[in-house]
């Protein structure tokens, strides 16, 4: 997804990195712009769609981003499960970009969603890191048949069922997937390989870092239960062995009804959790009407897609460690 750039800087990249041989390269989410940029360097920078505080559920694409997707050399994306208009749009026009479905990557590890949004420990065993053998298979394009698939209504959420998309939010995969990066970039940019490559390479050492910065923070909450806004926390949650007690809603763009918000303010009231989190994008009117009249406290706004950072390199790091610092500020507070 990443032809929403910002439009201003979009006519000068496409002409900086095409003179330079660099591919063009578009991302849909911040953090999967981050990885990329991190691979990338001082070689150039991908476009990013969805600006800042922009939702990647219900996106409405500009016909200039439209344009700027089209003469991509490199789509780089979560895939049609977090993101369905953008595989609408795909499939709708005529691309010879290369596609790299980042939930597709060999070796990514992957959840289903968990009822109530609550979500345990998994095992890393099942990351795979060896991608040298799928150099051509991260870039090939998914073809999918019309009526195939995720064909989701117009602003439809992703379903609640199945496969979690939030992937991003186990560090594991981010730094997993900047090896299926790098040898996207370097299949399409040959003379520039070795340096995708060294990039790659710094950033894994740098989430690595940011890994253990934020199982420190999180170490004295792990077992106290909250409630967030949203099920999008379930890979977070489990790589850090945290406690989610519930979600006010199921989706993303998605209103809870009026049966799941009696039960977990229930729940609430007998005290299955400490805190209840907002979620950057959304209104946080709900959130303190749940935990009006209980002992619940009210945290600091969460921000799973780093929708209200600035985009760059610098995001995905910042992204975990603020995510760390909210709930940790709240949940320690006991």
């Amino acid at each position: 997804m990443r032809y929403t750039i910002s439009l201003t800087v979009a006519s000068a990249l496409w002409a900086g990195t095409a003179a330079a041989e660099v591919p063009r390269v578009v991302t849909d989410l911040p953090p999967v712009h981050a990885l990329v940029s991190m691979v990338m360097g001082d070689l150039g920078q991908p476009g990013l769609l969805l600006d800042r505080g922009a939702n990647a559920h219900s996106f409405q694409m500009r016909p200039s981003q439209a344009q700027a997707l089209s003469e991509a050399d490199l789509i780089v994306w979560i895939g049609p499960e977090m993101t369905p208009w953008l595989d609408r749009t795909l499939r709708g026009m005529e691309t010879t970009a290369a596609q790299v479905h980042l939930l597709d990557a060999r070796g990514t590890y992957l959840q289903d969603f968990r009822a109530g949004g609550s979500a345990g420990g998994h095992d890393h065993a099942k990351h795979d890191h060896d991608h040298a053998a799928e150099a051509s298979a991260a870039t090939e394009g998914h073809d999918h048949a019309e009526g195939e698939g995720h064909d989701h209504a117009e602003g439809e959420a992703h379903a609640h069922a199945g496969t979690d998309p939030h992937a991003w939010l186990d560090p594991a995969n981010g730094a997993l997937w900047l090896d299926t990066i790098a040898v996207a970039l370097s299949g399409l940019d040959p003379a520039n390989a070795t340096v995708y490559t060294a990039n790659a390479a710094a950033a894994q050492a740098q989430i690595a870092a940011t890994d253990a910065e934020v199982a420190a923070i999180l170490a004295p909450v792990k077992d106290k239960p909250f409630v967030v806004f949203h099920d999008a926390y379930g890979y977070f949650a489990g790589h850090y062995g945290l406690n989610v007690a519930g979600s006010v809603a199921l989706g993303d763009a998605s209103s809870p009804g009026a049966a799941r918000l009696a039960d977990l303010r229930a729940g609430m009231q007998a005290g299955s959790a400490l805190c209840i989190f907002p979620e950057a994008r959304h209104d946080p009117a709900l959130v303190a009407q749940m935990a009006e009249g209980t002992r619940v406290r009210v945290g600091g706004t969460l921000d799973p897609e780093g929708a209200m950072l600035e985009p760059g390199p610098g995001l995905y790091p910042l992204m975990l460690r603020g995510l760390a610092s909210t709930l940790a500020d709240c949940l320690a507070a006991d």
